[in-house]
């Protein structure tokens, strides 16, 4: 059989770090370990019901059998909306400010290549999500990272970036709640983020995955409530978090006019558009009653709390995340985020993600989800306390 070499783009692709892990997980497992992971940021509940059954019933409509049009349906953005302005008291126009997208990782990966030419730069923080570089890479511009500090609350200090690079950057992504700190920003910092982006002709990209997530009663700001943000920028909303609906692959981007065109002609030549019942069911738990949403977030926050207090307990100090469904915690004196990480997995079969897999700035952190039972966390716990590190 011949082999066909891969082209320069493809091996150009940023290494897949947590391939490795979830290789070594995989090795316990079938050496007939129980392993609690807490490594992945993979929703462990169901869809809600109300949706699930909106799908159903719009499945059976022949309409949603054809081609879907091609920037999907008027009903889908015009629920977006509606959700953008009873949240957010946010005003999008429908036709002109919203792209339906594959899942919100799609349009990170799509953006760069939207709006970017070979060598430009972009301003990534460091840590943060991976597929930010995957986009990079695919659009051959490069990147420069934005240290995200705990003296700075995990938000990038725009004074310490070089002047030089601030001039040449082109595009800046942000993600407020934070993966993988569970950081959350506030209305100061995106205010200076919209002057930044002006003085410099930066267009911000704030990846709102988490958007739904918040702690102690507080909601997670939306970019665009900040005045001009729109002018200078995007959200990029995705429903996997909020409404449990990951392997459903939809979610949007809404903002400024000129960058939601891009990433609608970009997708007219690589897909047709989402099947109808998907955007249907989209559009149902968008505009229904968002009683599920509440009691996720509550499920979320009886998990944090349980974990922390725990972890506190054992001697292990660490801090309550104020938002997303990720604790970022310190790794032990001696260790580095991989060799700690391994020794959970190997000696108390506990699986967390290593911060490295981040970027450099993660080094010294570990991530853990809280997506599973508060007693199975318990039981991550009382693991961990066995090892006698604390």
């Amino acid at each position: 059989m011949k082999h066909f070499e891969q082209s320069k783009l493809l091996n150009k692709l940023p290494k897949q770090f947590f391939a490795s892990l979830v290789k070594k997980v995989g090795e316990v497992v079938a050496q007939g370990h129980d392993v609690i992971n807490l490594g992945q940021g993979n929703p462990d509940q169901p869809t809600p019901d109300h949706i699930v059954k909106s799908l159903q019933d719009a499945a059976g409509n022949p309409s949603h059998h054809k081609y879907s049009p091609f920037q999907g349906h008027s009903f889908f953005k015009e629920a977006i909306s509606t959700f953008y302005k009873r949240e957010y008291d946010v005003d999008i126009n429908p036709d002109t400010e919203v792209a339906i997208l594959f899942g919100g990782k799609a349009g990170l990966v799509e953006i760069p290549q939207c709006l970017l030419n070979e060598g430009d730069t972009v301003l990534v923080p460091d840590p943060g999500y991976p597929d930010y570089w995957s986009g990079v890479a695919l659009a051959k511009a490069k990147m420069e990272y934005m240290p995200l500090k705990e003296v700075y609350h995990f938000l990038p200090n725009y004074e310490a970036i070089n002047p030089e690079i601030l001039a040449d950057a082109k595009l800046m992504f942000l993600n407020y709640p934070n993966n993988p700190t569970g950081a959350v920003a506030n209305s100061d910092f995106f205010r200076k983020t919209v002057e930044l982006a002006n003085q410099h002709d930066i267009c911000v990209v704030h990846d709102f995955a988490y958007g739904a997530i918040g702690f102690e009663g507080k909601k997670p700001l939306s970019f665009l409530q900040t005045p001009g943000a729109k002018d200078v920028g995007i959200e990029i909303y995705t429903l996997s978090k909020t409404f449990n609906m990951a392997g459903w692959r939809v979610g949007f981007a809404v903002g400024n006019e000129s960058v939601i065109k891009a990433i609608n002609l970009l997708q007219d030549h690589m897909y047709v558009s989402i099947f109808g019942a998907i955007q249907e069911a989209a559009a149902t738990a968008l505009l229904d009653p968002q009683s599920c949403v509440d009691d996720l977030v509550e499920l979320y926050e009886e998990r944090r709390n349980i974990l922390v207090q725990g972890l506190h307990e054992i001697g292990w100090e660490v801090t309550s995340p104020m938002g997303s469904f990720f604790a970022w915690l310190k790794v032990p004196d001696g260790f580095t985020s991989e060799q700690f990480a391994d020794k959970l997995l190997y000696e108390a079969h506990v699986v967390v993600a290593p911060g490295i897999g981040f970027g450099s700035y993660g080094e010294g952190y570990v991530r853990v989800g809280l997506l599973t039972s508060t007693d199975r966390l318990k039981e991550a716990v009382r693991r961990i306390s066995e090892l006698k590190i604390f």
